[in-house]
């Protein structure tokens, strides 16, 4: 009689079909009793179709040939105890080394101990010496299904614990996390590298180093932030790019902070040594009124010829110091680079960008461009992340600058793997750049890259690392080149010599010494501008180059376009309210309502597409509108799928996309600018939830919108719609800062607004694309009077005109006015709802619809008719330090047009944009309000 046991727990059915498939098909690579267990169960052959079935039990074993098909093990089948327990030891020991292996990899060029790991320790699981030399499944492993277990255990140290460190376990995805496996443990994490590849590598190394020394000989003392310590970065960067070529990408968008950038200029942008030294000489005099930045801000763009005969075509951006805000600026070109050529699957495009250890753990910036990696709106395929790893920030060591063990950490937060590498390792960081690419190519998801180096100077070479670093910087001091490293390697291989390798730095650091002559004898001339290109036909500087366009649009045309917006495909549930708002919009084209806000902004988007013009606007909430105003994308009430009405006015159209942002301005703000850097001819806008939300993007907003034309000779045409107006809503619901803007605005680097009426905003939109003159757009747009009955318009105010950016007073004895009221935005019709109820026909009221530029002559206009000495009040709901008032103040000191006293009405002066309390807002909004038409000003 049997007898039944059931099986230990750590064996699972799927582990013993697999096992049994290979008895199958191989009985001899199986362990032993294993074999045995199966040849008796089978009695000896296992037959055609023979397997463990769904019907399996722990005591029985599926046999077609008997009866029911069961069959009970008896004790003599088992496999013992003993086996089964060894191989559930040796499991948890091959996770382990999966998990924890990066954990005691030799990461570090320095050496630096690494803390103990018991878990990978075979004594951890009760594993013994005398069990090294047992046969055991290694059925997850590529390869052999049964290996000694010593052998195992050798690969696993190869492939997890050597100058590579992966983490990839922390992958949902079990497909994704096999396909790693097999292809590192497959090759224990080692790229065989033919001698040529060798010796490339080895060349560029050479290029890196030789121009680091030139450099510090040459200009001792002068900041270039040296790439001395992680020169791997340039065979890393060449090899990617080789890579990419294999894989059909034809543009890549390079994205990196000063350290080691002007290394990467001359040796992966080819751009001229004699450039780089004749800005290091300063001699150039292309540099006007300080316009300009520093050489190693500037960006760069180039072909490169790939070993497969493939073009691509390189932009390395340019760059402020504030290190990583250039990531989402890259990703925004690329995925511009990709629309603009249809490519849809994100497959001709690659984003690289190159990070600092201490700033991919510290800047917030680094979580929101992550966070765009996979979204719809803005995904480009995977990036691949490479960290410079110097392991300090500035003076800042490690275990003072972030509160995980590894710099990359936050890279955790998507299901993507992360390659630690040491930098001394050249061909380890051959594998690992292969690797990403691959893993890039297969999933289209971000990589990246932790290589480990070390920085051989201060933070930039005027500085002394040894004040605050003593004990690391005496260890760097006893480094030799990782060049040196890789040629001492290379020369025990054979096929390269002393003297080849002498003769490729000879070379090098004479092409360098020809330049510098070059450059010093006084040949720097205008640095090279790249070909115009899609921004042909474009231009930037003063509004005063370009004349004034009609942007009207003949009304029938407009009611078509309106008309087209209001139904939706057979079978799609508009949901009910909204049918109501598409019946208002009905009224409108048959003349029963004037159009609104949202109306005006619909027929401006809907014509320019049908012009050919494409739109892009994200936001939070923009697609239905934060305050429930635009609704361009309807939900089918019944099914949740989406319609766009935008899509569908007219045959031919450009594409319209408008998007819900995730919560974050910077970010997506950066992505947006750089959209706008590859798409002058679409308007590409981004919205504030509140205008307000605007000051979280204010790097973005200074470092890159306002100055970039003069920094870079960069344009851009981009628009900020920011809601602004205050009504009681406190102070992170009020302001846009507008301020803050005109503070900004000089030299005539952006253009700010704030149109009052729905044919405004049309007008102005309209404009921005229809003019050559490419600037940011900010429009301070509505919120409380996206429904007032008095902010209409009709469809003749769009179809005739343009922008005004002055609008007059229209009172018939506008010559007889005693006061001047001068506003901008919504305090407009609450002063001329108190001049109607007040009966003042005294006062005239006249609008600021553009505040920069300011043009003089609109506003001459707009006052020409009035007395001289007429006073005239800049009236504002602002506090007085804040809103245009000082603006205007030291625009025309106390003399409006020189010939009209100006004074100021606004709230008291404040540290908050607002009061908290409605009722207290209505107060000071009454009190101003009666104070613009009292006797005195502010």
């Amino acid at each position: 009689m049997s007898t039944t046991r059931p099986w230990p727990n750590s064996l699972s059915l799927a582990f013993l079909e697999d096992l049994y498939a290979d008895f199958l098909r191989d009985p001899g690579s199986v362990p032993d009793d294993w074999r045995r267990f199966f040849q008796t169960s089978g009695d000896g052959h296992g037959g055609d179709g023979a397997r463990l079935g769904p019907s399996f039990r722990p005591a029985t074993i599926f046999d077609p040939r008997h009866g029911d098909g069961r069959r009970e093990i008896t004790e003599l089948h088992r496999p013992s105890a003993e086996v089964a327990i060894l191989q559930d030891r040796v499991d948890q020991l091959v996770r382990a080394y999966r998990v924890r292996g990066h954990m005691i990899a030799r990461l570090d060029p320095l050496g630096r101990p690494r803390p103990e790991q018991p878990e990978l320790d075979p004594a951890h699981y009760g594993i013994t010496a005398a069990d090294m030399d047992r046969t055991v499944s290694s059925r997850t492993i590529a390869g052999a299904r049964v290996r000694v277990l010593r052998d195992i255990l050798q690969r696993l140290r190869n492939t997890y614990c050597r100058s590579i460190g992966a983490q990839f376990m922390h992958i949902d995805d079990i497909n994704v996390r096999h396909w790693l496996q097999e292809r590192m443990e497959g090759t224990e994490n080692r790229v065989r590298l033919s001698r040529k590849e060798q010796f490339r590598i080895l060349s560029r190394l050479t290029d890196a180093v030789v121009f680091e020394e030139f450099i510090q000989k040459k200009y001792v003392g002068a900041k270039s932030f040296s790439l001395e310590g992680s020169e791997s970065l340039i065979p890393l960067l060449d090899l990617a790019i080789e890579h990419a070529g294999e894989h059909d990408i034809d543009e890549v968008v390079i994205g990196m902070a000063h350290r080691g950038r002007l290394n990467v200029l001359a040796n992966i942008m080819d751009k001229s040594p004699q450039e780089i030294f004749c800005e290091f000489e300063d001699a150039t005099l292309a540099i006007r009124d300080g316009a300009g930045d520093v050489k190693y801000h500037l960006g760069y763009s180039s072909d490169w010829d790939t070993a497969v005969g493939r073009r691509i075509h390189l932009s390395l951006c340019f760059n402020p110091s504030h290190l990583e805000y250039i990531n989402p600026v890259a990703m925004g070109r690329m995925r511009a680079k990709q629309d603009r050529v249809g490519d849809t699957e994100r497959l001709r495009g690659m984003v690289l960008l190159i990070h600092g250890d201490a700033s991919f753990a510290g800047e917030g910036i680094i979580q929101e461009t992550l966070n765009l990696s996979e979204l719809p709106a803005y995904t480009v395929g995977g990036t691949i992340h490479v960290i410079v790893n110097n392991q300090i920030g500035f003076t800042t060591p490690p275990e003072h600058g972030r509160s995980t063990l590894y710099a990359s950490a936050v890279g955790k937060m998507l299901q993507i793997p992360i390659f630690h590498v040491n930098g001394e390792n050249p061909e380890a960081v051959a594998q690992v750049i292969r690797l990403a690419m691959d893993f890039r190519q297969e999933f289209k998801r971000d990589v990246v890259i932790d290589m480990y180096g070390y920085r051989r100077h201060g933070h930039n070479e005027g500085d002394e690392p040894s004040f605050t670093q003593p004990l690391l910087y005496k260890a760097i001091a006893k480094r030799k080149s990782v060049r040196e490293g890789y040629l001492e390697h290379l020369l025990k291989l054979g096929g390269v010599t002393q003297e080849h390798a002498d003769e490729v730095a000879a070379r090098t650091r004479e092409r360098l010494d020809k330049a510098l002559a070059l450059a010093r004898c006084g040949e720097c001339g205008m640095q090279r501008e790249p070909p115009p290109g899609i921004w042909s036909g474009h231009i930037g500087g003063p509004e005063r180059l370009v004349q004034d366009v009609d942007t009207g649009v003949d009304a029938e045309r407009l009611k078509a376009l309106l008309l087209a917006q209001t139904t939706a495909p057979e079978g799609f549930h508009v949901h009910p309210k909204l049918k109501r708002a598409m019946d208002m919009r009905r009224d409108m084209v048959e003349g029963g309502r004037p159009l609104d806000w949202s109306a005006a902004e619909a027929l401006a988007f809907a014509s320019l597409a049908a012009e050919g013009i494409r739109i892009r606007l994200t936001g939070q909430d923009s697609a239905r509108g934060a305050f429930s105003q635009r609704h361009a994308v309807l939900h089918d009430y019944e099914t949740g799928q989406t319609y766009v009405p935008l899509q569908h006015v007219a045959p031919d159209q450009a594409s319209v996309e408008i998007h819900d942002s995730p919560l974050s301005e910077v970010g997506v703000l950066g992505f947006e600018y750089g959209y706008s850097l590859e798409c002058p001819d679409g308007l590409v806008a981004w919205e504030a939830q509140f205008g307000d939300f605007c000051n979280a993007a204010q790097v973005i907003i200074d470092q890159f919108i306002t100055s970039a034309e003069d920094k870079w000779k960069r344009l851009s045409g981009l628009v900020l719609l920011l809601p602004h107006g205050f009504e009681g809503q406190g102070p992170e619901h009020s302001s846009a800062r507008l301020e803050r803007f005109l503070l900004l605005a000089a030299d005539h680097n952006i253009q700010v607004t704030q149109p009052t009426t729905p044919a405004q905003y049309f007008h102005l939109l309209r404009r921005q694309m229809l003019r050559p003159l490419r600037k940011p757009l900010v429009v301070l747009t509505p919120k409380s009077l996206l429904r007032h009955p008095k902010v209409v318009s009709t469809f003749d105010d769009l179809a005739t005109g343009t922008f005004q950016r002055v609008i007059p007073d229209t009172l018939e004895r506008k010559r007889h006015a005693r006061r001047i009221l001068l506003c901008s935005g919504k305090i407009y019709y609450d002063l001329a709802a108190k001049r109607e109820e007040l009966g003042r026909d005294d006062v005239a009221i006249v609008r600021v619809e553009q505040l920069y530029p300011l043009q003089e002559e609109s506003l001459q206009a707009a006052l020409a008719t009035y007395a001289d000495g007429t006073h005239v009040y800049w009236v504002q709901e602002e506090p007085e330090n804040m809103g245009a008032w000082r603006y205007m103040r030291a625009r025309f000191a106390e003399k409006l047009v020189g010939r009209l006293p100006l004074r100021g009405v606004y709230r008291a002066e404040s540290a908050s944009p607002a009061t908290g309390s409605a009722a207290v807002h209505k107060l000071e909004q009454a009190q101003l309000i009666q104070k613009a038409f009292g006797d005195g000003g502010g």
